[in-house]
């Protein structure tokens, strides 16, 4: 599921990606709510992590492990069981059953290629995880946002070693912020302001920001459309000079088109000792697909009447 991207190696050739009901890695979903049972470690129902509890699951079918207890389809459930402790009986015990990954490449069709660019033309949003997929090695650490940077980073490959983060418990905005600090000094404060950038310059981190401006926030608009979701624009690599003030090592950049982001990705990959800070405008309706099928659902199931008991 998707807050469990990173904990299991992307490189094993058994994996096939993240389950997430409608909005999973292709052919993800079907594997898993067609099988004649599944085993959950860890999982959190909410009507974000189940797209508007649009799952296509069967809990007589489920085994759903938490840190100290274990249910069993609709019942029974077991306190006092460790979670480490379960898995670790149960690994001795299970027999290998190839029967899924065997369905799985009967089905699996190869991704296509994104459209081409035209000289100039403005940025698209998946040309720039297109870029991001390039430039990640097994000594990064991807730290997502909140907002539609959470199903285009579940689509990035993550080579062995790299480290990812992300948070949909809350659905907090800004977030990656505090926890890009936080995960590079390995501190316990992880604010979440714009001034977690000034403690950055002062720790010297050199870590790599895109900052995907288009206006406003779109994921919001995705779940409830208004004029709130329409903010001031602000133009942050000014902001980040003004935090930089000439102390410290800070580099930043905005972008427009492909040919202005390889050129700043280049330099930013140069930049080996200080912080890089690439805006990237986008169209106000640059969203991913998942996104838009995610948005849709969620507002579907937040915008229900209520159950009359």
């Amino acid at each position: 599921m998707p807050s469990a991207k990173g904990l299991v190696p992307e490189t094993h050739p058994h994996f096939l990606g993240t389950y997430w009901g409608a909005v999973s890695t292709a052919f993800c979903a079907e594997i898993v709510e067609s099988a004649d049972a599944y085993i959950f470690a860890g999982p959190i129902f909410n009507d974000y992590s189940s797209v508007g509890y649009s799952f296509l699951l069967k809990k007589d079918k489920a085994i759903i492990v938490q840190p100290d207890r274990v249910i069993v389809g609709n019942g029974p459930a077991f306190g006092c069981v460790m979670m480490k402790e379960y898995l670790s009986e149960l690994a001795k015990r299970v027999k290998k059953n190839t029967t899924a990954y065997e369905n799985y490449k009967r089905i699996f069709v190869p991704e296509g290629k994104l459209l081409q660019c035209e000289a100039n033309e403005p940025l698209r949003v998946n040309v720039l995880f297109k870029h991001i997929q390039k430039m990640i090695t097994g000594d990064n650490a991807v730290i997502a946002e909140t907002g539609d940077s959470w199903f285009n980073c579940q689509k990035l490959k993550l080579p062995e070693g790299c480290g990812y983060e992300f948070q949909m418990q809350y659905g907090s905005i800004g977030w990656s912020v505090g926890a890009l600090l936080g995960y590079a000094q390995g501190a316990n404060d992880k604010r979440v302001t714009a001034q977690d950038v000034s403690t950055m310059l002062r720790c010297g981190q050199n870590s790599i920001i895109f900052l995907i401006n288009n206006g406003g926030y779109t994921i919001e608009v995705e779940i409830h459309d208004g004029p709130y979701n329409v903010i001031k624009n602000w133009n942050y690599t000014g902001l980040v000079d003004a935090i930089h003030n000439g102390e410290g090592k800070c580099w930043t950049t905005k972008v427009k088109c492909e040919e202005e982001l390889t050129a700043a990705i280049e330099t930013a990959l140069g930049e080996k000792d200080s912080l890089c800070f690439i805006e990237v405008i986008a169209h106000k309706d640059d969203t991913s697909k998942e996104l838009l099928e995610w948005g849709s659902r969620v507002s579907a199931a937040n915008s229900r009447l209520p159950n009359p008991q």
